[in-house]
Formats: C-alpha cells, structure tokens, sequence
C-alpha cells in the first residue's frame, strides 16, 4: 500500500516539482571529499551500487560516501565497510539530517522516479548525477543514459563517467562483507560440517514466485542425493517455508527466524543458492556464492548473475520478460514463465553446479 501511494505521489506531486524547480548550476568538484548517494527500493538495487562504493573508495581513498536509502534496504549498506552514514527516508530525523547537509556530490542512482532526483536537487551540493530517464533529467548537473540490456551494475559504474572513471571496470565478487558482529553460518544453523544448499522461495512480485510446492519438491531431490537443504526467507515467505518444510521435513526451515545480516551469513557459507530474481540472489552473487536462478518476467540481461558459477533457468517465452523500471504488469496467463519451469530442469542445473563446482574467489 505504502509503495503504491508513492508511486502515486510521485506521477502526480512528482512531475509537477520537476517542472516548477530550477536546472542547478554546475560547479567543479576539485577537491573531492564528501558524496551522498540516493538508493530507495528494495534490496537487490542496494547490492548492485556496491560495486560503485568500493570503486568511488579505491579512487578517492579519503572520500566519505553516505547512503540515503529505506528501512526496508539499508541494512544491506552493512555488507559494505566503505559505507560512512546510513540515513533512511522513512526516519524523519535521518531525512532530516540528510536533506540539511552539504556535499561536494549527490548520486542519485534511481531509476525512474521523480521524487528522488527532486531530494538530490534539494540537497546543497556542487555536483548532482542522475539517470535522464524521464523528466527528473532537470534536476542534475551531469545526466547519464540508461539502458534496460545492460547488467544493473555496469548502469550505477556508469554514473561514475562524469568523474573521469572508467564506466565498465569490473568488480568481481566476493564484494559484500559480513560484520563481524554476525553470527557465523554455523552457529544459526546447529551444524558446521557437510555442504548445503539455500533454497529462497520468495519474492517480492508474485509473478516471480516458482511456487512452495515445486521448491519442496526440488528439496526433497536434494535430500536424495545426502545433501543438507536450507529454506530462508522473511516473515512474508513464511507459508511457503511451512509448505516446503511440511512436504520436505529434512530441510532447515529458517524462514522468519533471520535478520538479512544473519542470512548473508548463511549464505556466505552455503555450496549454492537456488533463488527466483530477488534481492536474496544478489546478496549470494555478492558473497561469492554459486546460484540457480529462475527468470522470467524480470530481465535477464539486466538483472541475471553473470559468471561460469551461476546458472539461469529461463524459458524464454514470448511475452517475457515483461518488467519495465520496476513495474510487473499484472499477466493474462498465470505468469507461465515462472509456472512452467520444471523441477528437473532446475535440478539439472544445480547438480551441473554441484558436480563441477566452481570455487568461491
């Protein structure tokens, strides 16, 4: 319901500050010590900006890089020990404290939505960059192109082109960094021996649900071949957790029972993540660990794992995928891009995984 209001709000409220705001000026940015980068939305977005904050730090080793996110996000900004501030927008004194600060630059990695970019202009700073995607173009100094074929995490490194970096340098996982205030991976699980593998059933768009049943089933062809299963998830995905655990009773049922920190953990250690196109997946990309993920309303040229340790399950249907700047239409024919993938095809691709694993760098 939140979500959907300010979806609202931002078509509406929105559009119409763009056009009332004026253009900023554009200032030199010598020298530069202080940025902000503006990430709203869910999880999988805040993974993929990791790789700009560690290649802003190794440029600018004394940089302080502050993070305007959402509750719902900023815990994955943890993963990131080049992180100064975290300040969320749905905290009214970080919001404060954020729109009454000043910085040499604001980076406002957004895609889409209006609101954002109207915070970036509002924000004192010399230098604003942006995705020019719709009318929020105005609100930056320096605009940037975005491109719905290209990996998500090479459009954020290309918002680093106005500071004379090279747009495409590569980050390779693992890049996400588990506190050492976390449990480890054996102490939430009651077992420290033995390879498992992570089953994430949720998602935050039903569409890209594969469905309790069929994860279930896929656990209990795991089980078969003496290897311990790993269900996670938040409360939201807890019947789907009891579904799995009711039909698949040897599996570790950790859904609802985790923080994210504590779920990166598990994850840092697990032999292979199985995940639909989620925030959960980039964490596992992130920490190095090998996944098979289903895709099939989400683009996969954008948001699929890259590298010989990932595996995707897509059946490339003709009406997929359809998702356009975050937004899943609602589909005619029961999201069979996701329905119609089969329990052994998955299973192929993971058993491809386990029995020539690729080791984690």
């Amino acid at each position: 319901m939140k979500i959907k209001l300010l979806k609202y709000l931002d078509r509406v409220l929105g559009r119409l500050l763009v056009m009332l705001l004026p253009a900023p000026v554009k200032k030199e940015l010598d020298p530069l010590k202080t940025v902000l980068l503006i990430r709203p939305g869910g999880i999988g977005d805040a993974v993929l900006l990791i790789p700009t904050i560690i290649t802003l730090r190794e440029a600018f080793p004394e940089l302080q890089i502050d993070i305007l996110a959402e509750k719902r996000n900023s815990q994955v900004f943890q993963l990131s020990p080049e992180v100064h501030t975290v300040y969320c927008y749905d905290k009214l004194a970080d919001f404060k404290r954020a729109l009454t600060s000043r910085y040499d630059l604001v980076i406002d990695t957004e895609q889409w939505h209006r609101l954002s970019a109207i915070i970036a202009r509002l924000i004192r700073s010399r230098r604003k960059i942006g995705f020019g995607t719709n009318e929020r173009a105005k609100q930056f100094t320096d605009i940037i192109d975005y491109s719905h074929n290209e990996y998500e995490t090479s459009s954020f490194l290309n918002m680093l082109q106005p500071l004379q970096m090279k747009p495409n340098c590569d980050v390779a996982p693992p890049f996400l960094s588990i506190p050492d205030s976390v449990k480890s991976a054996p102490e939430i699980l009651g077992f420290n021996s033995g390879r498992y593998v992570v089953l994430f059933p949720g998602a935050s768009i039903v569409e890209r649900r594969w469905g309790g049943d069929k994860f279930a089933a896929l656990a209990r062809q795991f089980v078969e071949q003496k290897l311990k299963v790993v269900v996670i998830g938040g409360p939201e995905d807890s019947f789907a957790g009891d579904t799995i655990a009711a039909l698949a009773p040897e599996v570790t049922n950790l859904v609802g029972k985790t923080s994210l920190l504590e779920t990166a953990s598990v994850l840092e250690g697990a032999t292979l993540l199985v995940s639909g196109d989620s925030g959960i997946l980039h964490i596992g990309v992130g920490l190095g660990t090998p996944t098979v993920s289903l895709f099939g309303p989400g683009i996969a040229a954008k948001w699929a794992p890259k590298g010989e340790q990932h595996r995707i399950v897509n059946l490339n249907l003709s009406c997929s995928p359809c998702t356009r700047f975050g937004t899943t239409p609602a589909c005619p024919s029961g999201a069979k891009c996701i329905r119609d993938i089969s329990v052994d095809e998955v299973f192929s691709a993971t058993m491809e995984l386990l029995e020539k694993p690729v080791a984690k760098s």
